[in-house]
């Protein structure tokens, strides 16, 4: 702050409305110093002659410690999930005709990512990788392999995929909970057909785009 601005008078018809009145050089120099004092009693005559000539910001600064924190909301645990039965199909709902759209989509779906899955457009085994990484939902699945033989040539729009098991509805609107381990399914598109393993394919949908896959099946038209 400027001595000028210190030393400045009041305007004759502020200091009537105000009932105040501007007070001398000396004056306002020995209110200055007697105000820095008492503010800051640690002041010494050489840390005052710092301050001269320099602006000081008058006004509250919150420390760095005090920052609050918003908490994130919390997702639903897998016991509420289960609770509200968000997973879950209802029977009137399990009909093969209402899922066809959905297979239709997943078409479209596998074809934009494997490049149309024309002859020559991509090795066979490039195309598996990414048939093994893709999302299968609406895929029409077929088990040609499993530990339980009543498993064996069940095929079904695949509705939903868990770490363990596939869900899929048949032709004969039945819904069939296949498990992964020890069952070999295959995949049918535009005439290639995909092996999966489900031994090593116990993985949730998400954690499978990530995932190296070794080569265990073959396609072939």
């Amino acid at each position: 702050m400027s001595d000028e601005i210190l030393r400045s008078s009041i305007p004759p018809d502020l200091e009537k409305l105000l009932g105040l009145r501007s007070k001398s050089k000396q004056q306002a120099e020995v209110f200055m110093q007697a105000f820095i004092v008492s503010s800051m009693p640690t002041v010494t005559e050489e840390s005052l002659d710092v301050l001269k000539h320099k602006a000081l910001i008058l006004e509250y600064a919150r420390s760095k410690g005090t920052k609050t924190r918003t908490k994130r909301a919390k997702g639903l645990s897998a016991k509420l999930r289960r609770e509200l039965k968000l997973f879950h199909i209802k029977p009137e709902q399990q009909r093969y005709k209402l899922f066809l759209p959905l297979h239709d989509l997943w078409k479209q779906y596998i074809l934009s990512i494997c490049n149309g899955l024309k002859p020559g457009s991509s090795s066979p085994q490039l195309l598996q990788q990414k048939l093994l990484k893709a999302d299968l939902h609406g895929a029409v699945i077929t088990v040609v392999r499993s530990k339980c033989p009543s498993y064996v040539g069940t095929t079904g729009i695949l509705l939903q995929e868990f770490k363990h098991v596939f869900k899929i509805i048949t032709t004969d609107d039945r819904l069939k909970v296949i498990p992964k381990r020890n069952s070999v399914f295959s995949v049918e598109i535009n005439g290639f057909v995909s092996h999966i393993y489900g031994n090593k394919f116990e993985y949730r949908a998400s954690e499978r785009s990530a995932k190296k896959f070794k080569a265990q099946g073959s396609m072939d038209l």
